[in-house]
Parts: C-alpha cells; structure tokens; sequence
C-alpha cells in the first residue's frame, strides 16, 4: 500500500492527475496565446529555469495540476487585477530575476 491505497489506485490518481495537468496546461497556453500571440510570446521568451520541484511535482498526483492553478491565480489577482497585460505576466514567468 502506497499512501494508504493500493498500488493498482495510487497509479490511478497519478495518471489522472498527470491528464488533467496537461488539459490545464493546454488551456492555459491557448488562454495566453490567444492573449499575447504565438509570435509576440516566442520573440519575448526568456531563458528561465523552472525550479527542479516543478518537475519532481509531475509524479505526485494533482500537484502539477495545482502549480498549474497556481500560475492561473498570480496571473488574475497580480497582474490582470492590477491593470498590468498578459505579456507582462509572460515576461515574468521566462525571465531571470535582475538582482542588484
């Protein structure tokens, strides 16, 4: 038993959780491209890494899909609420912070 569930279930949850990160994902994506451009989006595309516990988080159920979320809420209530655009937020998320 993993978690207190069966294997057999345990890998259920994982895989659920796995699909419902890239539909979220994905909709996420087409969201901002749909907002930005594709074009505008690759011309302004940081090199950024992504913090290794984003992509140890892809083998615990739900907790890519939950980071996903995450972004989707920073996005509403930091910038879109504060009158700041969707390329902002894109700068944000694949840009270095500059430390002085």
């Amino acid at each position: 038993m993993i978690f207190g569930m069966y294997e057999q279930d345990f890998m259920a949850y994982v895989i659920f959780g796995i699909i419902l990160n890239f539909v979220f994902s994905i909709l996420f994506g087409i969201y901002l491209t749909n907002n930005i451009g594709m074009q505008e989006m690759i011309e302004s595309k940081g090199d950024k890494e992504q913090p290794i516990i984003v992509g140890l988080s892809l083998f615990i159920p739900f907790a890519k899909m939950i980071i996903t979320l995450y972004r989707v809420a920073i996005l509403q209530l930091y910038f879109l609420n504060r009158g700041l655009s969707h390329k902002e937020f894109w700068v944000y998320l694949t840009h270095e912070e500059e430390k002085h």
